[in-house]
């Protein structure tokens, strides 16, 4: 007890802990006769409302203060073991005495027994702190007045609603699901889930709640659906599963005794029995319960994406033209769209075309809610007559075989049934568990983690965390072939017997079925069955012993099939669970590997393919330049293998040629050329790496009138940027030979001075832009590693934009390691690697995102 409370004061705590426990035992007693969730939870807000109420009395706190319910209490709902999130609001700043007050009110609250959080403020205070935090502003947007002040109190919500910005609101709500949904890798189907924070979970249902208050559209499921944002049948399928989520998270908070939201394998048995779940013959009560969770999560989802649409349909009223397809498709707003209600009824086979479209156009950021409806409506049309026809399969094919968008194409499909239907093994999987000590996924998500492990080797801007396997993939034929091992792999899992031999004629029957050539369905068959072996060998057999390493090439039998095994081993490996990839593995299978292609090569083992070939491709141009062998290699050495990947032969040697005699030059080389083809200007930076460096760079470039149409940026080992930049006069105002020195001349200059970054002139927004408006993304992730985040943009080009987000990276302190920057017409898809002491910190990752789209929006 708080020695500054007074003794009466000490007597009313007492009082008021004990009336709680009671009340709490009463509507816990109540609730298991009859489960009731709004009796439960208003029961316990009501419960606590009485006890500050009275707290706040016996304090005699000034008439002209208020204290106010905020967050999810201030909805007027409360779980078991909740925090009671509490503003205490003034209408002036407090002085000493009212202080004392406060401090021994917000004692005895604690001393009570409750888990407050709280926070005093006056209305200006509110009013900042919410411009400031979407946090804040969320919480004001259910705040409730318990008692004190009304009039204080509704001057705070006229003000605060007068100044909500409602589609600034709606972005900054959709970057912080994006954000919660990278925390949890994009999927509900963890073992372990969160029910409240999970994609799929309480958070996501009331994040619609938010968005339809904070825009007036309704308070509930049944408004909503007056309003037509949902049909009724969807509103109670909402209602449905948030009663389902509501259930599962009261029963964890009066399990634990404490506010515990995750579905630990602790408590899932345990849970299961409490909500009477019976074990069947194959499955135990915790794995029926979780099968349950998983397809609650799937339909919050579903109707969370559906929702979301509709929203931005009502607060982005401006609709704009439907683009056509093609007769089954249009585009509105970025979205794909079906043309006619009975689209897939007529056509089943746009079903798969859906898929691929959005695969095929990148200005696509998904489909419209009535196309998922339409969608999740005509799934069973996906049957064996559907699946034997020829041109279903060539589709099927087709969608394995783009350069974007396999990965969410192939989660879309698993969300909206389709994927279950097309390969009817894959409906067992759906949902199904695996218990033991590595795999934190169902048996479906894990194949989805190893498919988007298999295509980030082959993107650029993974290359520095996979840059071996990237090498390897990119000299693979038909790499796609690796993709349909992938989602064979472990497809028999739960069946009974061995999953790799049962797989196997999963795998076999697929590949015959869509008529792939003998050799390529022989090669998936295989990996299918020997999935494990690599790391099997790697791990548990002595690899220094030139018998298991003959053993294993005799089971592999050709380097094509030990490469293919490789990437698959990797990706599934890192497919288990983020925390069961580590160097060492990394080592074991990377040794075995090289050893293994020695004897296969019959000679030492080379380096990864397509990288021996552009080294030696270089040396040959730097022999052709007069310079002797082996003079490249002071430099080379300060270079890391993300530097050769991303620079073609002819770069390397041009850079080589300029640097090998001052690879620690004190002064800034800087070097252009124009291009091959003269349609624009190459530009080489060296210098000692600098604070605002790339700041200056873009700066520079753009008050000179340059569009930057690809950048390449590394800092060598030795502390030395290395950066190249291909630039272009939009106007073609001059010739690009007459301004080569210039260039060279002015920003060496301006290097040495190292001189405060000069903005560029923002200049116009192209007409096209104007007229078909790209809507800005900004991305901040972590890379599985750890060690770095990777930036991803996409928005309309104009002048000055690059220098606008390297600024907000330098205001942050963020330091810029490798950027990969493309310009494709009038829109650019650009992404950074990062790092600084900021993107450790969601709340702060999430407000330079926001700064980053505001710079774009502007």
């Amino acid at each position: 007890m708080n020695d500054a409370l007074t003794e009466s004061l000490q007597g009313f705590v007492a009082a008021a802990r004990r009336r709680l426990s009671e009340g709490m035992a009463a509507l816990r007693t109540a609730y298991e006769a009859r489960p009731h969730t709004g009796n439960m939870l208003k029961g316990r807000a009501k419960l606590v409302d009485d006890e500050i109420v009275r707290l706040w009395h016996d304090c005699a706190m000034p008439a002209d203060a208020a204290v106010v319910a905020v967050g999810g209490y201030g909805r007027g709902e409360l779980f078991p073991a909740s925090d009671v999130d509490l503003l205490i609001l003034l209408p002036k700043a407090a002085d000493a005495a009212l202080q004392g007050k406060l401090s021994s009110l917000v004692s005895a609250l604690w001393d009570m027994g409750l888990e407050i959080g709280h926070s005093v403020r006056t209305i200006d205070e509110c009013l900042v702190a919410a411009a400031d935090d979407i946090t804040v502003q969320t919480s004001l947007l259910e705040a409730r007045l318990l008692t004190g002040d009304g009039r204080l109190f509704e001057l705070l919500n006229s003000l605060f609603r007068d100044g909500l910005d409602l589609r600034t609101f709606y972005k900054a709500k959709l970057l912080e699901q994006e954000q919660r949904y990278a925390r949890f890798n994009e999927t509900p189907y963890a073992l372990e889930p969160n029910c409240k924070e999970s994609p799929g979970g309480l958070r996501d249902l009331q994040m619609l709640g938010w968005i339809a208050r904070a825009g007036g559209l309704g308070r509930s499921w049944r408004d909503l659906a007056r309003r037509r944002l949902i049909t009724g049948s969807e509103a109670g399928e909402l209602r449905n599963v948030e009663r389902f989520l509501q259930h599962l998270r009261i029963r964890l908070h009066l399990l634990t005794g404490r506010s515990e939201d995750r579905l630990l394998f602790d408590h899932q048995e345990k849970l299961a029995r409490i909500l009477g779940i019976e074990p069947t013959a194959t499955r135990r009560a915790s794995e029926v319960l979780m099968q349950r969770y998983y397809v609650t999560a799937k339909m919050v989802m579903q109707l969370n994406t559906v929702l979301l649409q509709n929203y931005g349909s009502v607060i982005f009223p401006d609709r704009g033209a439907a683009i056509t397809v093609n007769p089954r498709f249009q585009v509105v707003r970025e979205l794909l769209d079906i043309r006619h209600e009975d689209v897939f009824e007529r056509e089943p086979a746009a079903l798969l075309e859906c898929f691929l479209l959005l695969q095929q156009r990148s200005e696509l950021k998904g489909m419209t809610a009535r196309t998922l409806r339409a969608l999740w409506i005509n799934r069973n049309r996906v049957n064996a007559a559907f699946r034997a026809r020829p041109e279903h399969r060539a589709l099927f094919l087709q969608i394995l075989q783009q350069k974007r968008g396999i990965v969410r194409s192939f989660r879309r499909m698993n969300e909206y049934g389709i994927l279950s239907r097309y390969i009817v093994p894959w409906r067992r999987i759906v949902g199904q568990m695996q218990h033991d000590l590595f795999h934190v996924y169902t048996v479906d998500q894990h194949i989805l983690m190893v498919l988007r492990n298999m295509r980030r080797f082959t993107m650029g801007e993974h290359a520095h965390e996979y840059p071996l396997m990237t090498r390897l993939i990119i000299g693979f034929e038909r790499h796609w072939l690796l993709y349909i091992a992938a989602l064979f792999h472990d497809i028999a899992k739960g069946r009974g017997g061995d999953h790799s031999t049962l797989g196997m004629a999963d795998a076999r029957e697929f590949c015959t079925q869509h008529e792939l050539p003998t050799e390529d369905t022989e090669l998936v068959v295989w990996l299918v069955e020997h999935h494990l072996t690599m790391s099997r060998v790697a791990q548990k057999e002595d690899t220094s012993d030139p018998e298991v390493i003959q053993r294993f090439a005799d089971t592999v039998g050709d380097e094509r099939r030990l490469t293919a095994l490789y990437l698959l081993t990797h990706a599934d490996v890192r497919g288990t669970s983020p925390k069961v990839w580590n160097g060492w593995k990394g080592k074991l299978l990377e040794d075995l590997f090289f050893a293994t292609q020695r004897l296969l090569r019959g000679a030492t083992p080379q380096a990864a393919l397509g990288l021996d070939d552009r080294l030696e491709d270089t040396r040959r141009l730097l022999r052709y330049h007069g310079l002797r062998p082996g003079v490249e290699n002071t430099l080379w050495d300060h270079l890391d293998p993300v530097y050769f990947m991303r620079h073609s032969a002819e770069e390397i040697a041009w850079h080589t040629r300029l640097l090998y005699y001052r690879s620690d030059s004190p002064e800034p080389v800087v070097k252009a050329r124009v291009a091959e083809d003269e349609d624009g200007v190459q530009v080489m930076v060296f210098t000692r790496d600098q604070r605002d460096l790339f700041v200056r760079l873009t700066g520079f470039f753009g008050r000179m009138g340059f569009s930057i149409l690809d950048a390449k940026v590394h800092t060598t080992r030795h502390g030395f940027a290395l950066d190249s930049f291909m630039l272009q006069d939009p106007g073609q105002r001059a010739s690009y030979r007459d301004i080569v020195t210039l260039i060279e001349h002015e920003l060496a200059v301006r290097l040495q001075q190292q001189g405060a970054p000069e903005r560029p002139a923002r200049g116009r927004m192209s007409r096209h832009v104007k007229h078909f408006p790209i809507s800005p993304e900004v991305s901040i992730r972590a890379d599985e590693a750890g060690r770095h985040h990777v930036l991803s943009l996409t928005a309309a080009d104009r002048p000055g934009l690059l220098f606008d987000v390297a600024s907000v990276l330098a205001d942050h302190g963020i330091r810029l390691h490798t950027a990969k920057i493309a310009t494709l017409g009038e829109r650019v898809e650009d992404t950074f690697l990062l790092t600084g002491q900021a993107l450790n910190q969601d709340a702060l990752v999430l407000k330079i995102e926001r700064e980053i789209l505001d710079r774009l929006q502007t």
